[in-house]
C-alpha cells in the first residue's frame, strides 16, 4: 500500500473514532455527552511510599492517567544541585549570623540535597522531570464536581496537591491521549526511588498464568483468571438470590474446568438445569427418584484407598450409614441410637462383612436387611416400623435396591428434581456419600458442585456430613462448591460459617434486602460493597480468592451461552428457530 493511501486510511480511522464535537470551557470539556476535566499534580510530600497511587487507580469511575518521565542529564542535575546547596547553606549562615533559632526544615533540605548529590555522583540514582496528569469523566457537571472533590480529598490526605488545567483543558485532554504528546509540561524533578512508587499500579488483580477465566474485573477491566487448586483448599461457596446468575456461573465454570483438564466434574442438580450441559459434553445424567431406573444402595461397600486400612474405612462408612438412618427416621433417644449402631453392624455381619476380616468381593446388604435385623433385636421393633415405609411402603424402591449406575465419565450429574420434597435431603445425603466413597478411592483432580446446598443444612446430621466433606476434600484433591439461594438457612446452621471459612473462594452475586445484613456480617463487607450487592445486575458480584477480592462481571462466549442459558424467553426463541 502506497503512502498516500495509508494516510487516507489513517484519516478515515480518525474520523470514525473521534467524537462529533467538543465544547471547550475554561474549567472542563464537554465531549459528546460526556464531561471531562484534567488535573496535574503540583507538589508531593518529602517521601512517597510504595503503592500510594493504589487508591486512585482503584477508583470505580471512568478516568485516564498519563505519566511523563523525562531523564535529566546527570551533569546538569549535579550543577543545579550544587547551586541549590550553596543557596541553602548561605541562608543557614545568614540565620546563624542574625542569631535566629535553628530551622529544622532548612536543615532537612540541606541533608536531602547532599544525599541526592552523593547518589547521583555514584550513579546509584538518576534524576527525571516527571509530569502526572489525571482526566476525570462524568455524565453531568454535578457528578464531575463530586468526583473532583473526591480526588482532591484523596490526594490531600497524602499531602499531594493537584490543580485543574485552567484555560488549558483541551491541551490536558491531548496530554492524556496515547499519542505521547505532553501539552501541559508541568514537571517535578524526581529521582528513581519516588518514581518507582508509581509502578506497578497496585490494583486489586486476580490474573495468573494458570486456571480458568471467571470473569472481568470491574475495577480495571482485567481478566479474572484463577486456579482454585493453587490456594490452601479448592473449595468454593456461591451465594445469590434466585435469578441472579448463580447456576449460569456454575455451568460456565464447569465448561471451562473440563476444557482445562479437570479429570471429573460431579454435580448434584435439584432442578434439572444441567441436563443440556450433560448432553453437549457427553456426560452421564442420573435421575434419582421413586420411579427412577437408576438406584444407589447406601449399604454399598466403600472402595479402599491405598493408604487406608479396610477396617478404618468400614468403621467410617458405618458412621455415615448411621447418620443417614437418623436423617430418615428423625430424632432418636440414646438407647435407640445404640440399638441402631448395633443393628447396622449385624446387618453387615449377616453378609460376612466385619471389621477385622477381608470383605473384598462380598455382596453388600440392602436397607430391607437392616429392617429385618431391627425386628429381631430387643427394642428395635419401633425403629423397624419407622423404616418400613422406605423398604416396603410408599417410599419403597428409592433406597432398597442394588446400585446399577456407571460413574466412569468425566461429567456426572445427579438430578433430584423428581424426588419428593421430604426425600430431597435424604437423596442428597445418599448421593454425596456415594460420591465420597468414589473420591476417596483414587487421587485425582476433581470438582463437586452441590446446588441448593441449603437443603443439606436443614438437618444436623446432613449438615455435619457436608461440613466433614468440605473439610476433608483437600486431602483427596477435591474442590467442593456449595451453591445456595437461601442464604439465611445456610448461615443460621452451626455448620454454615465453618463451611465458608473452609472455602478459599467465595462468590457473592445479587442479594435480597432481607438477607443482606447476614451476608455483610459473614463476609465483613463494607457499606459500599453492601450497596453494590443490593443493586448488582445479573452476572455481577464480588469474587473472593484467599485474601483478595474484586468486583466481577461474568462474561460467556456465544457458544457457552447457547449451552448454559436457562432464560425462558431465549429458550423459546431457539425452539422457534429450530422449527423454522
Amino acid at each position: 500500500m502506497d503512502r498516500p493511501q495509508q494516510q487516507e486510511n489513517f484519516d478515515a480511522i480518525k474520523k470514525i473514532i473521534a467524537p462529533a464535537g467538543a465544547q471547550v470551557f475554561p474549567n472542563y470539556l464537554k465531549i459528546g455527552d460526556k464531561f471531562a476535566k484534567t488535573f496535574f499534580i503540583l507538589s508531593y510530600p518529602r517521601y512517597l511510599s510504595t503503592g500510594w497511587f493504589e487508591e486512585v487507580i482503584n477508583l470505580p469511575n471512568l478516568f485516564d492517567v498519563s505519566i511523563f518521565v523525562n531523564p535529566i542529564d546527570t551533569g546538569t542535575a549535579l550543577k543545579n544541585l550544587r547551586k541549590k546547596a550553596g543557596q541553602l547553606e548561605s541562608q543557614q549562615n545568614d540565620n546563624q549570623d542574625k542569631g535566629l533559632v535553628r530551622d529544622p526544615l532548612l536543615e532537612t533540605a540541606i541533608q536531602d540535597v547532599d544525599t541526592l548529590r552523593d547518589s547521583l555522583q555514584q550513579s546509584e540514582e538518576k534524576l527525571f522531570d516527571t509530569g502526572v496528569y489525571i482526566t476525570l469523566y462524568a455524565d453531568t457537571e454535578d457528578e464531575l464536581a463530586r468526583l473532583e472533590n473526591k480526588l482532591i480529598s484523596m490526594m490531600e490526605a497524602k499531602l499531594i496537591y493537584i490543580k485543574p488545567t485552567l484555560f488549558e483543558q483541551l491541551e490536558g485532554l491531548f496530554s492524556i491521549l496515547p499519542t505521547n504528546e505532553d501539552k501541559i509540561q508541568v514537571y517535578t524533578p524526581m529521582n528513581t526511588g519516588p518514581i518507582s512508587s508509581f509502578f506497578p499500579f497496585v490494583s486489586e488483580d486476580l490474573t495468573s498464568n494458570q486456571g480458568i477465566m471467571y470473569g472481568i474485573n470491574l475495577y480495571n477491566n482485567n481478566l479474572v483468571i484463577f486456579d482454585r487448586f493453587s490456594l490452601e483448599n479448592a473449595n468454593q461457596v456461591v451465594f445469590a438470590k434466585s435469578g441472579s446468575g448463580k447456576s449460569y456461573t456454575t455451568k460456565l465454570e464447569i465448561i471451562r474446568s473440563l476444557m482445562a483438564g479437570i479429570e471429573m466434574v460431579i454435580v448434584i442438580d435439584p432442578e434439572n438445569e444441567y441436563q443440556r450441559l450433560a448432553e453437549t459434553f457427553g456426560g452421564s445424567m442420573f435421575n434419582i427418584s421413586l420411579s427412577s431406573h437408576e438406584h444407589i444402595n447406601p449399604f454399598d461397600l466403600p472402595l479402599i484407598p491405598e493408604d487406608e486400612s479396610p477396617s478404618d474405612v468400614l468403621r467410617s462408612h458405618i458412621v455415615s450409614i448411621t447418620s443417614l438412618i437418623k436423617l430418615m427416621l428423625g430424632k432418636m433417644s440414646p438407647e435407640e441410637d445404640a440399638i441402631l449402631d448395633r443393628a447396622i453392624t449385624e446387618t453387615y455381619a449377616s453378609r460376612e462383612i466385619v471389621v477385622d476380616m477381608d470383605f473384598t468381593g462380598k455382596e453388600p446388604p440392602l436397607l430391607g436387611d437392616l429392617e429385618t435385623v431391627l425386628r429381631n433385636l430387643e427394642g428395635g421393633r419401633s425403629l423397624a416400623e419407622k423404616l418400613y415405609k422406605y423398604t416396603k411402603g410408599s417410599f419403597a424402591g428409592f433406597l432398597n435396591q442394588p446400585t446399577n449406575i456407571d460413574v466412569s465419565n468425566h461429567l456426572i450429574i445427579f438430578s433430584i428434581r423428581d424426588l419428593e420434597e421430604e426425600l430431597r435431603p435424604i437423596g442428597m445425603f445418599v448421593v454425596l456419600n456415594f460420591i465420597w466413597s468414589l473420591i476417596r478411592a483414587k487421587l485425582a483432580k476433581r470438582l463437586l458442585f452441590i446446588d441448593e446446598a441449603w437443603i443439606m443444612m436443614k438437618n444436623e446430621d446432613s449438615a455435619t456430613f457436608l461440613f466433614g466433606l468440605v473439610k476433608r476434600a483437600r486431602k483427596y484433591y477435591l474442590g467442593v462448591s456449595t451453591i445456595t439461594q437461601d442464604v439465611e438457612d445456610f448461615l443460621r446452621s452451626p455448620y454454615g460459617r465453618p463451611i465458608i471459612t473452609n472455602s478459599s473462594i467465595q462468590l457473592l452475586l445479587k442479594q435480597a434486602p432481607a438477607t443482606i445484613d447476614i451476608v455483610v456480617k459473614a463476609f465483613d463487607l463494607t457499606n459500599a460493597e453492601r450497596n453494590f450487592l443490593l443493586s448488582a445486575e445479573v452476572g455481577t458480584g464480588i469474587f473472593f480468592a484467599g485474601k483478595k477480592h474484586v468486583t466481577i462481571q461474568i462474561v460467556p462466549s456465544y457458544f457457552e451461552d447457547q449451552i448454559i442459558t436457562t432464560n425462558p424467553e431465549q429458550l423459546l426463541e431457539e425452539k422457534k428457530e429450530e422449527v423454522a
